[in-house]
C-alpha cells in the first residue's frame, strides 16, 4: 500500500456508529397537518373579531341614526326607537331583539335626545358565553 494512503475499513451491516435519526420521510405530512390546524383556528377567531366589530358598529349607527331621526322637530323619542330598530333587524339579522330606549336629556340647558341599543353579541370561540354591549347615540334636539 503506497504512502499515505487512506485504508477503508468494512463495517458490517447492522453496526451504527451512534444513533442519528436521519430518515425524514413522514415528517412533512406531520408537520403541515399541525401548521394548518393552527392556521384554521388563527382564520376562525379573525373573521369571528370581524363580526363582533361589525355587529357592534352597526349597533353604533343604529343609535346614532335613530338619535338624530328622533331630534327632529317634527318626531318624537318614540320616532328615533322605531328607526334604530329599523336599522339594526336590516344591518345584522338577529338583532332585532336588542332593547332600545330613548331619554330626553339636557346638556348646558340644551335639550339632548339619547338613544341607547343593548344587546349581547354571540361569544368568541375561547371565551365563554354571550357579550353584553351597550351603545348610545346623542342628537341635539330641535
Amino acid at each position: 500500500m503506497p504512502r499515505g494512503a487512506v485504508h477503508a475499513v468494512p463495517v458490517p451491516r447492522g453496526v451504527h456508529m451512534g444513533v442519528r435519526w436521519r430518515d425524514d420521510r413522514g415528517a412533512a405530512v406531520a408537520e403541515s397537518t399541525m401548521v394548518m390546524t393552527l392556521v384554521v383556528l388563527l382564520f376562525a377567531a379573525l373573521l369571528q373579531a370581524g363580526v363582533v366589530i361589525h355587529t357592534r358598529n352597526v349597533m353604533i349607527d343604529a343609535a346614532s341614526a335613530g338619535a338624530r331621526y328622533g331630534a327632529l322637530a317634527d318626531r318624537s323619542p318614540e320616532d328615533g326607537v322605531q328607526r334604530a330598530r329599523e336599522l339594526l333587524s336590516a344591518g345584522v339579522p338577529g338583532q332585532s331583539g336588542a332593547d332600545v330606549a330613548a331619554e330626553l336629556t339636557s346638556q348646558d340647558g340644551v335639550p339632548v335626545l339619547r338613544v341607547t341599543v343593548s344587546s349581547s353579541l354571540p361569544g368568541l370561540g375561547f371565551l365563554p358565553g354571550p357579550i353584553p354591549v351597550e351603545v348610545s347615540g346623542h342628537a341635539f334636539r330641535q
